[in-house]
């Protein structure tokens, strides 16, 4: 094998990964390839948290191989994890590897035993727990090209009864303090925008006896990097800290971002889901932050089609979400995972119920994205430029069409003129022509 090509699906975690795992495979003296049609190997880095996530990686691995018939395909990640056995039957699959065994990668294949293919273990056991923290040297970290994606974080504590996570990527580990300073401080040469991310990234710190806490990351890396900013993804709403609101709302390094998962705006359904807040302490936690960053942006993952969700505890969702300061969502239709308390539940709701109550989701999510947008135009905003020319990202969240091409992976502060199908566009003042 001479060349390979890496695909990833899913979440920013499993980007991290696979930024990984090109370096590994780099270093071991294989070469890139532009395309997985010409690539000798292709890795398909996968996901599992939906069937459908499923679906699209067996059907991209019957792709590969009638487009590429010679290419060996290695199946990683979360899929491969979950279920080798099927896995491994997909036409063209040569090795089938977990994520407990994710970071023995190039030394399964330089062993060639393509004719046996290779499981990854599946048991969820101290396997994870004592496996390497997989994370991408500093120059490969960037899922984006102007917005590197470092992944500080693995694995989840949690049990929630639809989630399949913490069964396929183990307890939850955190990048060591000294690591994440160094790869940001040699980010920072690179790039202004760094974005930090995790299975559970609130719980950075909480474990191998380092008694640390994400506020504590966020402050060391504002003082010891002269990275221009950070952006946290996703956290869960009771780690977002009275420390950590107030240094987001202190330090304009910091984007003024805040993203919570909800999954459901029903107490009962919460507590079938086995999450650990009731909807008091998401919106006291919500509340405050809005407080602080009035313009920030405000998002949530919600799961719509829980097992035995009825008509009013979806309205109870609908209607937390019309009250609170939401600019953008991510709705979910609730998928079985085999093996998890949800699936066992045989309430579960028709299709056709489901898709009707993502539908209305999405449109009041839209709405409310419309609301802020309308809202932003006239104020001035800090962006960050990117590849795609003429356009930037602002600190919260919004696409900004500019008025004047600037060259990527550059900071501004603009000022918002109008709003534009997908986000809004930056005031075009007086241009002298000579």
């Amino acid at each position: 094998m001479k060349s390979f090509y890496v695909q990833n699906f899913g979440c920013r975690a499993t980007q991290a990964d696979g930024a990984a795992l090109e370096t590994l495979l780099s270093l071991r003296g294989l070469t890139p390839s532009v395309s997985r049609e010409h690539a000798d190997l292709v890795v398909l880095n996968t996901c599992t948290v939906t069937a459908t996530a499923d679906d699209d990686v067996r059907k991209t691995a019957r792709r590969v191989h009638r487009e590429n018939a010679g290419a060996r395909i290695l199946v990683t990640g979360c899929y491969a994890q979950r279920d080798p056995e099927a896995v491994s039957q997909l036409p063209g699959v040569a090795w089938v590897v977990g994520n407990s065994h994710k970071t023995h990668i190039p030394d399964i294949l330089a062993d060639d035993i393509a004719s046996t293919p290779f499981h990854g273990n599946i048991h969820v056991g101290d396997i994870f727990a004592h496996s390497e923290f997989l994370s991408a040297p500093v120059e490969d970290a960037a899922g984006d090209r102007t917005r590197p994606n470092l992944k500080i974080q693995d694995g989840c504590n949690n049990r929630c009864s639809f989630c399949i996570i913490p069964f396929v990527r183990g307890k939850s580990r955190s990048a060591p303090l000294e690591e994440v300073l160094a790869q940001v401080q040699q980010l920072a040469g690179r790039y202004r925008e760094v974005v930090l991310s995790g299975i559970n990234l609130g719980r950075w710190g909480r474990d191998n006896g380092m008694h640390l806490r994400l506020h504590d990351l966020v402050r060391a890396l504002l003082e010891d990097t002269p990275v221009e900013r950070l952006r946290l993804s996703s956290v869960e709403p009771m780690d977002y800290s009275d420390e950590l609101l107030m240094l987001m709302a202190g330090n304009p390094r910091i984007a003024r971002h805040w993203h919570a998962p909800l999954q459901s705006g029903s107490d009962t359904v919460l507590k079938r889901m086995k999450r650990r807040y009731r909807l008091r302490h998401y919106e006291q936690r919500m509340q405050e932050a809005f407080r602080l960053l009035p313009d920030a942006a405000f998002g949530a993952d919600v799961m719509v089609g829980f097992p035995g969700e009825t008509d009013a505890e979806f309205e109870e969702t609908r209607a937390f979400v019309e009250r609170m300061p939401y600019t953008y969502l991510h709705v979910f239709t609730y998928s079985e995972r085999p093996g998890t308390p949800a699936a066992e539940i045989s309430a579960q709701l028709p299709m056709p119920v489901r898709k009707q109550r993502n539908a209305v989701l999405r449109d009041l999510a839209a709405a409310k994205n419309l609301e802020f947008r309308r809202r932003m135009v006239g104020t001035r905003v800090s962006v960050v430029t990117l590849d795609t020319p003429g356009f930037a990202l602002s600190e919260n969240y919004l696409k900004v069409e500019l008025a004047l091409p600037r060259p990527a992976n550059e900071i501004h502060e603009v000022e918002i003129g109008a709003v534009t199908e997908l986000g809004v566009s930056e005031k075009r003042g007086p241009f002298v022509f000579l």
